[in-house]
């Protein structure tokens, strides 16, 4: 294992950037000039552009304990391509922006580009500038992302009608729980340095954690079935957060199914082991980055044929209020709880 160690003051800003860059590849023709100017030159041929930006700071948004840095590099892009897709856009061009703070040597930093240029050339996104500086508060990363889109062909969040169906990609909850069991590890570590953390049976809500997957797939689906979402918000703060920023949005009230909610079978024995709901981790766990949107019910049957798509509900008139029918038949109003349901 090659322990060499490049401070980064020994290459000075220009020659880290120099440095961290050198291998940056352009695969989009949009993309006329690139990382090495004061900015760079994009060209969308006549379509409309659409630009999202994320801030994660370290022992806000992640914890370097149990977060390899590879996988850092990637979430970090993959959650702002999220953003995009959530529009129906394609995403074409990144920003990245480090606040680096001096525990860091040139080698962590190459580890995360590694994950960063993985999550570039999976999702087919030039990297074309940003900005580095020191950071006394940990590490900081920005990233702005841009993507293009047929004009006015982008889905917002307030499109969606009464009797529009709401449907969910993918499941709901398993990266809150991968969460809860990293935590747990590592105060488990911190009082027992010797003891190794045991995740092997707990790969998926782990993964689901620390490497999440933007939905490209769903979003190129449902272009290919000609089937043009009313409404569209990607999952990152909980499965009830988004769907009442749908509502509000749209001025619209909804019912929601508890047991349509997509559930994967290691998140629901998971949260037995941690005793908690596994349909209260759906709705206000986040970080699941799945697409939630509404169609026209002339639409339900292409819809109903894809297994990775769940319609959990429908929406009602504004009057109707927000609300969650359980599996016993009793209507709850649907509340943001976001991340703090689980605290205090």
């Amino acid at each position: 294992m090659d322990t060499t160690r490049t401070e980064i003051a020994s290459l000075g800003e220009f020659g880290l950037i120099e440095h961290l860059t050198k291998n940056n590849e352009t695969r989009n023709a949009g993309t006329l000039l690139s990382v090495g100017d004061d900015a760079a030159v994009i060209d969308q041929f006549g379509r409309q552009s659409v630009i999202s930006t994320d801030l994660l700071l370290e022992g806000i948004h992640f914890d370097l304990m149990y977060t390899p840095l590879k996988h850092l590099g990637y979430k970090a892009v993959a959650v702002n391509l999220s953003d995009i897709y959530a529009m129906m856009a394609t995403p074409t061009h990144i920003t990245l922006s480090l606040g680096i703070s001096n525990k860091f040597s040139v080698e962590a930093l190459d580890e995360f580009y590694e994950g960063v240029y993985a999550a570039c050339e999976e999702f087919d996104v030039d990297l074309i500038g940003g900005d580095t500086t020191s950071s006394k508060i940990g590490f900081v990363i920005s990233v702005t992302a841009v993507g293009e889109v047929a004009p006015d062909k982008y889905v917002t969040r307030s499109g969606a009608k009464v009797n529009d169906l709401i449907c969910v990609s993918g499941d709901l909850g398993a990266a809150y729980l991968g969460l809860q069991l990293l935590e747990r590890e590592k105060k488990i570590f911190l009082e027992n340095p010797g003891i190794q953390p045991d995740l092997e049976n707990q790969k998926y809500a782990v993964g689901r954690m620390l490497k999440p997957a933007p939905r490209a797939d769903i979003k190129e689906w449902l272009e290919k079935a000609g089937i043009t979402p009313t409404s569209m918000i990607d999952v990152s703060d909980g499965l009830s957060s988004e769907l009442l920023h749908i509502c509000t949005a749209s001025d619209t009230g909804c019912i929601l199914y508890e047991e349509k909610i997509p559930i994967h079978d290691d998140a629901r024995k998971l949260a037995m082991e941690f005793q908690v709901g596994a349909v209260a981790c759906a709705l206000s766990g986040g970080e699941d980055y799945e697409l939630l949107f509404t169609i026209k019910q002339e639409d339900y049957e292409k819809t109903a044929r894809n297994n990775d798509i769940s319609i959990i509900g429908y929406i009602t008139e504004k009057t109707e209020g927000t609300n969650l029918l359980t599996k016993g038949g009793n209507k709850h109003k649907l509340t943001a709880q976001g991340w703090n349901a689980f605290h205090g």
